[in-house]
């Protein structure tokens, strides 16, 4: 996984495909300039029942459609088509991915002409499709069992224009790029593992508190520990990371990556930290510092279903950060 924060978490100014373009969040607030996945904010919220008990519902229904119409055109669909045919009769995530990430017919219509690779490497991912949503399942479910409030708004798989790779907000659910995650193979070259992973990573935005992930402003701190709790939390229940690159990267240098963390934590330029990876390059290493911060919580509390608890409701970063025990450099299991 955007800002929403976050993905997962958080995507903004998503990637199109060019060589150099940043990966954007879904929703980033002023200032941002990309990353992969993100927390994403709109006015319109969804309507979803949050028992856990009721279970996960994982939509690609619209990824069927799309792909009909696109194989019914040559892969050359008009943008009308597009429109009336795909979007306009698409589900509730559909239209909320299309209203807060500006996906119309004619925009998508440009991508597949600019970028109709995309589009025709993504059917790659069809066949993982299936594998996903019972993997992604068992993942949901284990959060419901780890957390009992757990919230279960529908997971909808979709074709959009190119970005964002995912989105997902407490009060809209997770919404997931098909094309954009597709093609996403710095996050993991595994194109089930990578999906099934991001798809943890969003969900668990959607058990954050509100106000943490829809800060129109936050800081470095914030936006790493709501985009790092989401990475955490994540693994747990799905046994990865939605990036699997961090730690062979921060490793030689924690401590000195840390300490630089620290010093800018409370800033509200963002650049330095997160969303800032490209399709050559992961960045965003504020999300494994938040990561860290959020294991180091778990990993000192007795309590580990407090524990939990506390990470997915933080509300007062500093205070989290200074309970958790993290401090640069330290050595987790």
């Amino acid at each position: 996984m955007s800002h929403h924060r976050h993905l997962c978490g958080t995507l903004a100014a998503l990637f199109l495909f060019a060589p150099t373009a940043p990966l954007e969040p879904a929703h980033a607030p002023s200032g941002y300039s990309g990353g992969f996945l993100d927390a994403s904010v709109s006015s319109r919220p969804a309507k979803f029942s949050g028992a856990a008990d009721q279970g996960p519902v994982i939509y690609t229904e619209d990824v069927d459609r799309f792909y009909k119409i696109y194989d019914a055109a040559g892969g050359h669909p008009t943008a009308e088509q597009l429109q009336q045919d795909y979007l306009d009769s698409g589900s509730a995530g559909l239209q909320h991915l299309a209203q807060a990430r500006r996906v119309t017919g004619a925009a998508i219509a440009e991508n597949i002409a600019k970028h109709p690779e995309v589009y025709s490497n993504a059917k790659r991912c069809l066949a993982v499709l299936p594998q996903v949503r019972e993997r992604a399942g068992l993942a949901l479910r284990k959060l419901g069992e780890l957390y009992p409030e757990a919230k279960f708004p529908p997971v909808t798989i979709a074709v959009g224009r190119g970005k964002p790779v995912a989105i997902g907000s407490p009060v809209n659910g997770v919404q997931i790029g098909l094309e954009a995650l597709c093609a996403a193979d710095i996050l993991n070259p595994d194109v089930e593992e990578r999906f099934v992973h991001v798809i943890a990573h969003e969900f668990v935005h959607v058990q954050q508190v509100t106000a943490e992930v829809d800060d129109e402003h936050p800081t470095v701190l914030e936006v790493s520990l709501v985009e790092g709790a989401a990475e955490f939390v994540g693994e747990l229940i799905s046994g990865d990371t939605s990036y699997t690159g961090l730690a062979r990267r921060t490793d030689p240098h924690l401590k000195e990556i840390e300490t630089a963390f620290v010093a800018d934590e409370d800033k509200t330029e963002l650049s330095a930290w997160v969303y800032n990876t490209t399709p050559q390059k992961i960045g965003d290493l504020g999300y494994w510092i938040g990561y860290r911060i959020a294991k180091s919580y778990y990993q000192h509390a007795s309590d580990k279903r407090e524990a939990l608890r506390d990470i997915l409701q933080m509300s007062d970063p500093h205070a989290f950060v200074a309970k958790s025990g993290w401090y640069p450099g330290i050595r987790l299991q």
